[in-house]
């Protein structure tokens, strides 16, 4: 059986400004529980952005995956070598720095995630 990898916690410092963005995007439908340990965004039981240790990531349409993929420091969210989560882009970190960049995309975000029908519990 493969050995799980060990999971890194997000900083301090990164989960507070997760917390942050996500209370500018706060609207009835928007969830934050974690998943694995780490902060998770939901919307309607979907997730639609997280951090992974000092990783964010954010889930997209097609079009706004390709766009981020093409940004230098983006790359499919993986949190286990070699299996990638679809439409999961983790953001550079350089626009995850930035109020402006990082609410664009989480707004993309939430819009792309509220479009998709409700997970059933």
């Amino acid at each position: 059986m493969p050995e799980m990898p060990k999971f890194t916690k997000s900083s301090p410092e990164i989960v507070e400004r997760f917390r942050g963005a996500l209370a500018r995007h706060a609207a009835p439908d928007v969830v934050l529980k974690p998943m694995f340990g780490y902060q998770c965004a939901w919307i309607n039981g979907n997730m639609f952005s997280g951090l992974f240790a000092d990783e964010w990531w954010v889930r997209v349409s097609e079009p706004d995956r390709d766009a981020l993929l093409a940004l230098p420091g983006a790359h499919p969210f993986e949190p286990m070598p070699g299996r990638s989560m679809g439409r999961y882009v983790v953001l550079p970190a350089d626009l995850a720095a930035l109020d402006a960049d990082l609410d664009a995309w989480l707004t993309k975000a939430a819009e792309f995630t509220r479009s998709m029908p409700p997970k059933k519990k």
